[in-house]
Protein backbone atom coordinates (compact mmCIF):
# COMPACT_ATOMS: atom_id res chain seq x y z
CA UNK A 1 0.00 0.00 0.00
CA UNK A 2 1.44 3.38 -0.97
CA UNK A 3 1.91 6.22 1.52
CA UNK A 4 -0.96 8.11 -0.17
CA UNK A 5 -3.32 5.20 0.40
CA UNK A 6 -2.41 4.52 4.02
CA UNK A 7 -5.46 4.29 6.26
CA UNK A 8 -5.14 5.06 9.97
CA UNK A 9 -7.56 3.73 12.58
CA UNK A 10 -7.77 4.37 16.30
CA UNK A 11 -9.16 1.26 18.00
CA UNK A 12 -10.46 1.66 21.56
CA UNK A 13 -10.79 -1.73 23.24
CA UNK A 14 -12.99 -2.19 26.30
CA UNK A 15 -12.56 -4.05 29.55
CA UNK A 16 -14.20 -7.18 28.13
CA UNK A 17 -11.24 -7.44 25.78
CA UNK A 18 -9.00 -8.14 28.78
CA UNK A 19 -11.21 -9.62 31.48
CA UNK A 20 -13.97 -11.93 30.27
CA UNK A 21 -15.72 -12.44 33.62
CA UNK A 22 -15.14 -12.59 37.39
CA UNK A 23 -13.68 -16.11 37.14
CA UNK A 24 -11.01 -15.10 34.60
CA UNK A 25 -9.07 -12.23 36.15
CA UNK A 26 -5.55 -13.61 36.61
CA UNK A 27 -2.62 -12.23 34.65
CA UNK A 28 -2.63 -15.38 32.50
CA UNK A 29 -6.39 -15.05 31.88
CA UNK A 30 -5.89 -11.43 30.83
CA UNK A 31 -3.04 -12.44 28.53
CA UNK A 32 -5.25 -15.01 26.80
CA UNK A 33 -8.04 -12.44 26.43
CA UNK A 34 -5.56 -9.94 24.96
CA UNK A 35 -4.42 -12.66 22.55
CA UNK A 36 -7.98 -13.15 21.27
CA UNK A 37 -8.44 -9.39 20.80
CA UNK A 38 -5.13 -8.80 19.03
CA UNK A 39 -6.00 -11.61 16.62
CA UNK A 40 -8.79 -9.38 15.27
CA UNK A 41 -6.55 -6.29 15.23
CA UNK A 42 -4.02 -8.32 13.22
CA UNK A 43 -6.80 -8.87 10.66
CA UNK A 44 -7.12 -5.07 10.35
CA UNK A 45 -3.38 -4.67 9.91
CA UNK A 46 -3.33 -7.44 7.30
CA UNK A 47 -6.12 -5.62 5.46
CA UNK A 48 -3.88 -2.53 5.21
CA UNK A 49 -4.74 -0.43 8.24
CA UNK A 50 -2.20 1.37 10.40
CA UNK A 51 -3.53 1.15 13.93
CA UNK A 52 -3.25 3.03 17.23
CA UNK A 53 -4.77 1.06 20.11
CA UNK A 54 -6.34 2.60 23.20
CA UNK A 55 -7.60 0.43 26.06
CA UNK A 56 -9.42 0.45 29.38
CA UNK A 57 -7.68 -0.25 32.70
CA UNK A 58 -10.36 0.05 35.40
CA UNK A 59 -10.14 -3.47 36.88
CA UNK A 60 -6.34 -3.55 36.61
CA UNK A 61 -5.92 -0.24 38.47
CA UNK A 62 -8.34 -1.61 41.07
CA UNK A 63 -6.12 -4.69 41.53
CA UNK A 64 -2.97 -2.52 41.86
CA UNK A 65 -4.67 -0.32 44.46
CA UNK A 66 -5.88 -3.32 46.47
CA UNK A 67 -2.40 -4.89 46.49
CA UNK A 68 -1.00 -1.54 47.59
CA UNK A 69 -3.59 -1.18 50.38
CA UNK A 70 -2.95 -4.73 51.67
CA UNK A 71 0.84 -4.31 51.52
CA UNK A 72 0.55 -1.04 53.46
CA UNK A 73 -1.70 -2.60 56.09
CA UNK A 74 0.22 -5.89 56.50
CA UNK A 75 3.83 -4.85 55.82
CA UNK A 76 3.75 -1.10 56.38
CA UNK A 77 4.81 -0.44 52.80
CA UNK A 78 4.12 2.85 51.02
CA UNK A 79 0.88 3.12 49.06
CA UNK A 80 0.98 3.70 45.31
CA UNK A 81 -0.53 7.02 44.09
CA UNK A 82 -3.36 6.74 41.57
CA UNK A 83 -1.45 8.31 38.68
CA UNK A 84 1.39 5.80 39.19
CA UNK A 85 -1.17 2.95 39.25
CA UNK A 86 -2.29 4.21 35.85
CA UNK A 87 1.28 4.15 34.55
CA UNK A 88 1.82 0.63 35.98
CA UNK A 89 -1.32 -0.63 34.24
CA UNK A 90 -0.36 0.99 30.92
CA UNK A 91 2.92 -0.90 31.02
CA UNK A 92 1.45 -4.27 31.98
CA UNK A 93 -1.54 -4.16 29.63
CA UNK A 94 0.63 -2.72 26.87
CA UNK A 95 3.06 -5.62 27.34
CA UNK A 96 0.27 -8.20 26.92
CA UNK A 97 -1.21 -6.49 23.85
CA UNK A 98 2.19 -5.77 22.35
CA UNK A 99 3.55 -9.29 22.72
CA UNK A 100 0.40 -11.10 21.57
CA UNK A 101 0.09 -8.81 18.54
CA UNK A 102 3.81 -9.16 17.70
CA UNK A 103 3.49 -12.95 17.88
CA UNK A 104 0.40 -13.00 15.65
CA UNK A 105 1.95 -10.70 13.04
CA UNK A 106 5.09 -12.86 13.05
CA UNK A 107 2.95 -15.97 12.57
CA UNK A 108 1.37 -14.35 9.50
CA UNK A 109 4.71 -13.23 8.08
CA UNK A 110 3.84 -9.53 8.48
CA UNK A 111 6.89 -7.38 9.21
CA UNK A 112 5.52 -4.63 11.43
CA UNK A 113 6.72 -3.28 14.74
CA UNK A 114 4.48 -2.78 17.79
CA UNK A 115 5.29 -0.32 20.59
CA UNK A 116 3.63 0.78 23.81
CA UNK A 117 3.91 4.46 24.72
CA UNK A 118 3.36 5.35 28.37
CA UNK A 119 1.02 8.26 27.70
CA UNK A 120 0.12 11.31 29.76
CA UNK A 121 -3.10 13.18 28.99
CA UNK A 122 -3.51 16.80 30.01
CA UNK A 123 -6.62 17.80 31.96
CA UNK A 124 -7.74 21.21 33.23
CA UNK A 125 -7.33 21.57 37.00
CA UNK A 126 -10.40 23.87 36.85
CA UNK A 127 -12.56 21.19 35.18
CA UNK A 128 -15.96 21.11 36.95
CA UNK A 129 -15.43 17.37 37.60
CA UNK A 130 -12.90 18.24 40.32
CA UNK A 131 -15.66 20.05 42.23
CA UNK A 132 -17.80 16.92 42.25
CA UNK A 133 -15.64 13.75 42.30
CA UNK A 134 -17.82 10.73 41.49
CA UNK A 135 -15.59 7.86 40.30
CA UNK A 136 -15.13 5.25 43.06
CA UNK A 137 -11.66 3.71 43.32
CA UNK A 138 -9.87 1.35 45.70
CA UNK A 139 -11.33 -0.86 48.40
CA UNK A 140 -14.04 -0.33 50.99
CA UNK A 141 -13.27 1.26 54.36
CA UNK A 142 -15.15 1.70 57.59
CA UNK A 143 -16.33 5.21 58.42
CA UNK A 144 -13.52 5.96 60.89
CA UNK A 145 -10.78 5.07 58.40
CA UNK A 146 -12.55 6.97 55.61
CA UNK A 147 -12.66 10.16 57.68
CA UNK A 148 -9.02 9.68 58.75
CA UNK A 149 -7.95 9.32 55.11
CA UNK A 150 -9.97 12.39 54.15
CA UNK A 151 -8.24 14.43 56.89
CA UNK A 152 -4.70 13.06 56.41
CA UNK A 153 -4.56 12.67 52.64
CA UNK A 154 -7.17 15.08 51.33
CA UNK A 155 -9.31 12.31 49.88
CA UNK A 156 -12.98 12.74 49.01
CA UNK A 157 -14.87 9.79 50.53
CA UNK A 158 -18.50 8.70 50.22
CA UNK A 159 -20.73 6.05 51.72
CA UNK A 160 -21.43 3.46 49.03
CA UNK A 161 -24.97 2.02 49.21
CA UNK A 162 -24.55 0.46 52.64
CA UNK A 163 -21.46 -1.52 51.60
CA UNK A 164 -18.93 0.75 53.30
CA UNK A 165 -17.01 3.90 52.47
CA UNK A 166 -14.93 4.48 49.35
CA UNK A 167 -12.67 7.08 47.89
CA UNK A 168 -14.01 8.95 44.85
CA UNK A 169 -12.02 10.95 42.30
CA UNK A 170 -12.85 13.27 39.43
CA UNK A 171 -13.34 12.19 35.82
CA UNK A 172 -12.26 15.32 33.89
CA UNK A 173 -12.33 15.73 30.12
CA UNK A 174 -9.06 15.10 28.25
CA UNK A 175 -7.56 18.25 26.71
CA UNK A 176 -4.34 17.13 25.01
CA UNK A 177 -2.22 14.00 24.48
CA UNK A 178 1.19 14.97 25.84
CA UNK A 179 3.13 12.38 23.80
CA UNK A 180 1.17 13.15 20.61
CA UNK A 181 4.25 13.98 18.52
CA UNK A 182 5.91 10.69 19.50
CA UNK A 183 2.75 8.70 18.71
CA UNK A 184 2.36 10.46 15.36
CA UNK A 185 6.01 9.80 14.44
CA UNK A 186 5.61 6.10 15.21
CA UNK A 187 2.39 5.81 13.19
CA UNK A 188 4.03 7.64 10.27
CA UNK A 189 6.86 5.09 10.47
CA UNK A 190 4.35 2.24 10.20
CA UNK A 191 4.54 1.19 13.85
CA UNK A 192 1.38 -0.09 15.56
CA UNK A 193 1.13 2.01 18.73
CA UNK A 194 -0.57 1.16 22.04
CA UNK A 195 -1.29 4.50 23.68
CA UNK A 196 -3.66 6.55 25.92
CA UNK A 197 -4.08 3.38 28.02
CA UNK A 198 -6.91 3.71 30.52
CA UNK A 199 -7.64 7.17 29.14
CA UNK A 200 -4.04 8.23 29.74
CA UNK A 201 -2.26 9.22 32.96
CA UNK A 202 -4.04 12.42 34.04
CA UNK A 203 -1.65 15.36 34.40
CA UNK A 204 -2.09 19.08 34.93
CA UNK A 205 0.22 21.90 33.93
CA UNK A 206 1.97 23.75 36.75
CA UNK A 207 2.62 27.51 36.60
CA UNK A 208 6.21 26.88 35.46
CA UNK A 209 4.97 24.76 32.55
CA UNK A 210 5.91 21.45 34.15
CA UNK A 211 3.48 18.53 34.11
CA UNK A 212 2.42 16.85 37.33
CA UNK A 213 0.20 13.83 37.94
CA UNK A 214 -3.20 14.29 39.52
CA UNK A 215 -5.60 11.80 41.11
CA UNK A 216 -8.32 11.42 38.48
CA UNK A 217 -9.74 8.95 35.96
CA UNK A 218 -10.19 9.86 32.28
CA UNK A 219 -12.82 8.05 30.21
CA UNK A 220 -10.83 5.84 27.80
CA UNK A 221 -13.28 6.39 24.92
CA UNK A 222 -13.01 10.17 25.36
CA UNK A 223 -9.20 9.93 25.33
CA UNK A 224 -9.20 7.64 22.28
CA UNK A 225 -11.57 10.07 20.54
CA UNK A 226 -9.18 12.94 21.32
CA UNK A 227 -6.27 10.92 19.93
CA UNK A 228 -8.26 10.08 16.78
CA UNK A 229 -9.01 13.77 16.29
CA UNK A 230 -5.42 14.88 16.92
CA UNK A 231 -3.87 12.37 14.48
CA UNK A 232 -6.72 12.90 11.97
CA UNK A 233 -7.56 9.20 11.86
CA UNK A 234 -9.65 7.85 8.99
CA UNK A 235 -11.62 5.56 11.31
CA UNK A 236 -12.47 5.56 15.01
CA UNK A 237 -13.42 2.03 16.07
CA UNK A 238 -14.80 1.27 19.53
CA UNK A 239 -14.59 -2.42 20.37
CA UNK A 240 -17.03 -3.31 23.14
CA UNK A 241 -19.26 -6.09 24.49
CA UNK A 242 -22.03 -5.84 21.88
CA UNK A 243 -22.06 -6.55 18.14
CA UNK A 244 -24.24 -3.52 17.37
CA UNK A 245 -25.71 -0.48 19.08
CA UNK A 246 -29.32 -0.86 20.18
CA UNK A 247 -31.99 1.83 20.54
CA UNK A 248 -34.15 1.46 23.67
CA UNK A 249 -31.43 -0.94 24.81
CA UNK A 250 -32.63 -3.71 27.12
CA UNK A 251 -36.31 -2.80 26.63
CA UNK A 252 -38.99 -4.86 24.85
CA UNK A 253 -38.90 -2.52 21.85
CA UNK A 254 -35.10 -2.65 21.51
CA UNK A 255 -33.93 -2.15 17.93
CA UNK A 256 -30.45 -2.84 16.54
CA UNK A 257 -28.93 -0.10 14.39
CA UNK A 258 -26.69 -0.83 11.38
CA UNK A 259 -25.98 2.77 10.49
CA UNK A 260 -26.70 6.24 11.82
CA UNK A 261 -25.69 9.74 10.85
CA UNK A 262 -24.01 12.25 13.12
CA UNK A 263 -27.24 14.21 13.54
CA UNK A 264 -29.18 11.02 14.38
CA UNK A 265 -26.56 10.03 16.95
CA UNK A 266 -26.82 13.47 18.57
CA UNK A 267 -30.62 13.23 18.63
CA UNK A 268 -30.66 9.72 20.14
CA UNK A 269 -28.12 10.75 22.79
CA UNK A 270 -30.10 13.89 23.67
CA UNK A 271 -33.29 11.84 24.12
CA UNK A 272 -31.54 10.17 27.07
CA UNK A 273 -33.46 6.87 26.88
CA UNK A 274 -31.40 4.80 24.47
CA UNK A 275 -27.85 4.61 25.82
CA UNK A 276 -26.79 3.74 29.37
CA UNK A 277 -24.83 6.55 31.04
CA UNK A 278 -21.98 4.34 32.24
CA UNK A 279 -21.53 2.30 29.07
CA UNK A 280 -22.87 3.21 25.62
CA UNK A 281 -23.59 6.94 26.15
CA UNK A 282 -19.92 7.98 26.52
CA UNK A 283 -19.03 5.88 23.44
CA UNK A 284 -21.63 7.71 21.34
CA UNK A 285 -20.45 11.05 22.74
CA UNK A 286 -16.82 10.19 21.91
CA UNK A 287 -17.81 9.39 18.33
CA UNK A 288 -19.89 12.59 18.01
CA UNK A 289 -16.82 14.66 18.98
CA UNK A 290 -14.67 12.75 16.47
CA UNK A 291 -17.10 13.30 13.58
CA UNK A 292 -17.78 16.95 14.51
CA UNK A 293 -14.01 17.58 14.31
CA UNK A 294 -13.89 16.29 10.74
CA UNK A 295 -13.50 12.55 11.30
CA UNK A 296 -14.84 10.49 8.40
CA UNK A 297 -16.54 7.50 10.01
CA UNK A 298 -16.79 5.50 13.20
CA UNK A 299 -17.70 1.93 14.05
CA UNK A 300 -18.93 0.15 17.17
CA UNK A 301 -18.80 -3.65 17.41
CA UNK A 302 -17.34 -6.47 19.52
CA UNK A 303 -13.80 -7.79 19.04
CA UNK A 304 -14.73 -11.02 17.27
CA UNK A 305 -16.76 -9.14 14.65
CA UNK A 306 -14.21 -6.44 13.74
CA UNK A 307 -13.30 -8.17 10.45
CA UNK A 308 -16.92 -8.69 9.41
CA UNK A 309 -17.87 -5.16 10.45
CA UNK A 310 -15.08 -3.62 8.37
CA UNK A 311 -16.49 -5.52 5.40
CA UNK A 312 -19.90 -3.96 6.10
CA UNK A 313 -21.51 -7.19 7.31
CA UNK A 314 -22.27 -6.16 10.90
CA UNK A 315 -21.55 -3.56 13.57
CA UNK A 316 -22.98 -0.05 13.83
CA UNK A 317 -21.47 2.57 11.52
CA UNK A 318 -21.81 6.23 12.43
CA UNK A 319 -21.06 8.70 9.62
CA UNK A 320 -21.19 12.40 8.94
CA UNK A 321 -24.43 13.75 7.45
Amino acid sequence: MSEANKKVAVVAIGGNSLIKDSKHQSVEDQYQAAKETTLHIADMIEAGWDVAIGHGNGPQVGFILRRSEIAARVEGMHEVPLDVCGADSQGAIGYALQQTLQNELHRRGIKKNVATVITQVLVDRNDQAFKNPSKPIGGFMDEAEAHRRAADMGWTVVEDAGRGWRRVVASPLPKDVVELETVQTLIDAGVTVITVGGGGIPVVEAENGNYQGIAAVIDKDFASSLLAREIKADLFLISTAVEKVGLNFGKPDQRWIDRMTLSEAKQYLAEGIHFAKGSMAPKIQAIIWFLEAGGKEALITNPENIGRALRGETGTWIVRD
